[in-house]
């Protein structure tokens, strides 16, 4: 049997007039963004500013306010089963490994992404070529020499890099996995690890991933991300090529605090 042709659409982003609540109160105001399939973003800013309720509204974990002119469309659609989205995105939460995952060896945890669970119940059945396709997933990140060693025994690096195989193995199904969720990468990594996780991101953006990279860290944004919004008090104050806004002045205003920029290597230092 052939496997379903699909077509990419163009944009895996459109929002207009998007507001959403926490409780009380309305932590985005009325957004409008639109991000173009493939393409890799970085979304900086302050704590509280209102990144991870961005991310989660494009992962439909949280949706916003009903008004006039709302629109969310994800890959060109306004609704979505949410199970059915998963396959198409994959997220990296900002959370370490569930505890579940980490007596399991790590090519179980990849194999387990198939079914968005955390390791391979009783009741999954992989095939041979999810565990084919997950193998050579964790090959690419440079962790395929762990397959079998439990997750729990990994430093907190090569953890990120499982995890980040495990979210862009796709459901099988031929649509793949055309977009990547990054919240917060970097916390908890040492000097060594932000660095393979900056030449990692770096290499799927290659390949042809689209990233959404949620960081508190302008040296997290490589040459990879052709885009950047900064974001403070719930709205997006500024979108556009690094360059323009990764700057001492730009930086200082968003952070209230005198900041100097230096770059080096092609990554940005704010000091």
């Amino acid at each position: 049997m052939s496997r379903p042709v699909h077509t990419t659409p163009a944009s895996f982003i459109d929002l207009a007039h998007v507001s959403v609540m926490r409780g009380e109160e309305i932590v985005l105001h009325d957004l409008a963004l639109h991000i173009p399939t493939g393409q890799c973003v970085a979304i900086l800013g302050p704590n509280g500013c209102g990144k991870s309720t961005l991310v989660q509204t494009l992962t439909r974990e949280l949706y916003p306010l009903v008004a006039p002119g709302m629109q969310v469309r994800v890959f060109g659609r306004e609704r979505w089963d949410v199970t059915e989205l998963r396959r198409r995105l994959g997220i990296v939460p900002s959370a370490p490994p569930p505890r579940d995952a980490l007596t399991v060896p790590a090519l179980d945890v990849v194999v387990a992404g198939f079914f968005s669970a955390a390791r391979l119940w009783p009741n999954l059945r992989p095939t041979t070529a999810m565990r084919e396709e997950a193998h050579a997933t964790m090959e690419q990140l440079g962790v395929a020499a762990l397959a079998d060693r439990e997750l729990g025994a990994m430093s907190a690096g090569q953890q990120k890099r499982v995890m980040i195989a495990r979210a862009l193995c796709s459901s099988g199904d031929g649509s793949g996995v055309r977009v990547l969720v990054l919240d917060e990468p970097s916390n908890t990594l040492d000097l060594r690890a932000q660095h393979e996780l900056r030449e990692t991101l770096q290499r799927l953006a290659t390949d042809g991933v689209g990233l959404v990279l949620v960081t508190h860290h302008t040296h997290d944004i490589t040459t990879a991300f052709q885009r950047v919004l900064l974001m403070n008090t719930g709205r997006i104050v500024a979108d556009g090529a690094p360059a323009q806004f990764l700057t001492s002045e730009e930086l200082s205003r968003l952070y209230g605090l005198p900041l100097h920029v230096q770059q080096r290597d092609g990554l940005y230092f704010a000091l």
